[in-house]
């Protein structure tokens, strides 16, 4: 039976999951749009709940599960991209401690201090997976890795990440007990060009947010390391550089 009506419950309901964070952290469960998104989901075991379909629109093989089947005017109402491809899951959240994070011994991390737009982080996220970062973690977070935007932004790339979220205090524990090197990204006389900073060993690197950028917290708890540029910006959209810094990690340790 098809869902037609924009008054059913279900409709409602996944509709505010889109649209209401609090009332998704509540419920423990988020949505994922788009075919690639959801097969990223899957693969990297997400349990589903349920599906919305439209079948107009939908041209891939219907996953296993609940299935909801919605009208073009119902789902063009419900997704995030308006009509695109056709398909909408919903999927439980899980819980992730960096307590349980076992770096290599080169691994490389980021970690982005209060990071506020959804589209930001998830392409921060899509930077990290591409370029092989071994984890990402966000502190004093302003924004909610299961954001519509951010799964879209990522285009999925979340769901194959170590992500974790912490606080300040509880990062610099880690890192220290980890032996990693902590690079800051604070531009005062002592910073030192990225490139001359080793990443073929443990290393974290630490972004803040583009109006203010890192905390007074982090002062003086790593090397300062900036991004050589010869233009007349000084400066860098958040995601950029930290798309710039991944690859940077690759490179040396491809050799």
């Amino acid at each position: 039976m098809q869902i037609e009506s924009f008054q059913n419950e279900k409709i409602k309901n996944i509709t505010k999951l889109i649209t209401d964070n609090r009332f998704r952290k509540k419920s423990d469960v988020f949505v994922v749009e788009g075919q690639q998104e959801n097969e990223r989901a899957l693969k990297y075991d997400f349990e589903p709940v349920e599906y919305f379909i439209c079948e107009n629109i939908f041209k891939g093989i219907q996953p296993n599960g609940k299935i909801h089947l919605v009208s073009d005017k119902v789902y063009e109402k419900i997704a995030y991209r308006g009509s695109s491809e056709g398909i909408i899951g919903v999927y439980k959240t899980k819980e992730t401690s960096l307590k349980d994070f076992n770096p290599k011994d080169n691994s490389t991390v980021i970690i982005v201090e209060g990071v506020e737009k959804p589209g930001n982080l998830g392409a921060i996220l899509r930077s990290c997976e591409a370029f092989g970062v071994d984890a990402l973690i966000v502190t004093d977070t302003k924004a909610d890795f299961y954001n519509p935007n951010v799964i879209r932004s990522s285009v999925g790339c979340l769901f194959g990440m170590e992500v974790f979220q912490a606080e300040n205090e509880e990062v610099l524990e880690y890192l220290n007990k980890n032996n990693f090197n902590i690079y800051t990204t604070i531009m005062d006389e002592t910073a030192e060009d990225l490139y001359k900073r080793d990443f073929t060993q443990r290393s974290a690197v630490l972004f803040g947010t583009e109006h203010s950028g890192l905390s007074e917290f982090w002062t003086g708890k790593g090397k300062n390391t900036l991004i050589p540029m010869i233009g007349s910006i000084d400066s860098l959209n958040l995601s950029n550089a930290v798309a710039i810094t991944c690859y940077e990690a690759l490179r040396q340790k491809k050799g």
